[in-house]
């Protein structure tokens, strides 16, 4: 079993989503035409000025951009590197961060050719590696070594004539001769092919790799097809009675995509098939009415709360459940993506014949990571929150989250799953 990633002990969001970390950047077949190991921290007014540079990259037509950041800023349109006619307003080519989303944007002549950002969210302070490939069949936003947005627009450096400034970290025109869309954060590397690299290409330059599912997620959440999503689940996931009229966490995620990520995601549906006191073996003998009936794209599984309260169903059987119904999502049409959540800590001392939901939740961790799964860690999350001890205070009866426990589930969904906006209604919710 591969371990996903030396920041897992930290409890970041990388440990859920990536293989190993690995700072060694491998070989490609043909050299980049351009590359820069800066490892500099940039304070929104400084730069690295690479136009000595800048005809190594002019005219390419096609292939690959590549930058390693990290970052915590949320300015807009913050510029990794870009290439510029720095006589006219606005011309030129752009990799950046804005609010957080990748951005890349080609202008020429008072003209936008393209200028497209990304959904999810990369200002979590970890370093991340972007690389946009450009040819005749479009432009590709790669992630963490997988794809994440696809847009039929192919304007790279070529299609902006008098290039003369290349920056790191700044862009140049005539209306800022001092350069604008500055940086705030850190840059370890930008790189330039003159050919679109391939997916395992891009994954070994690389700082981490993402699972493949975690790809497939945010190429869902940035794409404008809609999709199916479908959380299930027992009483948790159903919502009952304990959330006090208010929003359970599917509701809460619901509003974060369907409103919040605006048109046309409000095309998206986020299906709730939760049923009370289930178990896994009750999923797997209604799968067919409680997931397959819907299509969906996407399927959040949270269970074990009754599975460790069932004699019937010991870890064993329960490992072996939650394999099955893996195996069942990913064999749905159209490849289904499966998402493991475990369930939230409980009170032990007035729920005793759940003291070993524990060991569940820890099974849950197992089999996501044997099986390649994007997992949610509410067990671990609310634990670390609270010092190590159940924070009875999100709980209505020691079980079951209360309003701000489903709140509190919403959000480490939504920031796992790379779209926390601190500054949206959903995000920045709090509870009396």
């Amino acid at each position: 079993m591969r371990r996903r990633s030396v920041l897992q002990a930290a409890g970041t969001l990388a440990a859920a989503l990536t293989t190993p970390f690995t700072w060694a950047f491998a070989a490609t077949a043909t050299p980049p035409v351009l590359d820069r190991r800066l490892d500099r921290s940039y304070d929104g007014r400084t730069y690295t000025d690479l136009s000595a540079l800048v005809g190594t990259v002019r005219g390419l037509t096609a292939g690959t951009v590549l930058a390693t950041f990290a970052t915590t800023s949320r300015n807009l349109s913050m510029t990794l590197i870009s290439a510029s006619d720095p006589t006219k307003p606005s011309i030129g080519l752009m990799v950046g961060v804005s609010g957080g989303r990748l951005q890349f944007s080609v202008r020429h002549g008072g003209v936008v050719k393209q200028n497209h950002l990304t959904r999810t969210m990369y200002d979590d302070g970890v370093l991340h590696t972007v690389a946009i490939t450009v040819s005749e069949a479009g432009c590709t936003f790669h992630a963490d070594g997988r794809p994440v947005l696809t847009v039929p627009q192919a304007s790279f450096f070529g299609a902006v004539p008098g290039l003369t400034a290349l920056d790191v970290a700044r862009t140049l025109d005539s209306e800022q001769p001092g350069g604008r869309w500055f940086y705030t954060g850190t840059i370890q590397r930008v790189a330039v092919w003159d050919r679109v690299l391939t997916q395992p290409e891009i994954a070994a330059q690389s700082v981490r790799v993402d699972l493949a599912d975690a790809g497939r997620l945010s190429m869902i959440l940035n794409s404008d097809r809609p999709a199916v999503w479908l959380t299930t689940g027992d009483s948790i996931t159903h919502g009952a009675l304990w959330t006090n009229g208010w929003r359970s966490y599917p509701e809460h995620f619901q509003e974060r995509v369907r409103w919040e990520l605006g048109r046309p995601k409000n095309s998206d549906f986020v299906i709730d098939t939760g049923v009370s006191g289930s178990t896994t073996n009750d999923l797997l003998a209604k799968f067919a009415d409680r997931v397959g009936a819907f299509r969906p794209r996407v399927v959040s599984i949270m269970l074990g709360t009754n599975d460790a309260a069932t004699a019937a169903i010991g870890p064993s059987v329960f490992r072996a459940n939650l394999r099955k119904l893996v195996t069942n999502v990913r064999a749905l049409p159209d490849g289904a993506i499966p998402l493991l959540q475990t369930p939230n800590p409980v009170d032990a001392g007035r729920w005793t014949d759940r003291a070993s939901l524990g060991d569940y939740a820890r099974i849950t961790r197992e089999v996501a990571a044997e099986l390649n799964v994007v997992l949610v860690d509410h067990h671990a999350h609310w634990l670390k929150s609270n010092g190590g001890a159940v924070p009875l205070s999100l709980l209505g009866d020691g079980l079951h989250p209360n309003q701000r426990g489903h709140l509190m589930m919403a959000k480490k969904m939504i920031k796992d799953l790379r779209i926390h906006d601190p500054a949206s209604r959903v995000c920045g919710l709090t509870i009396p």
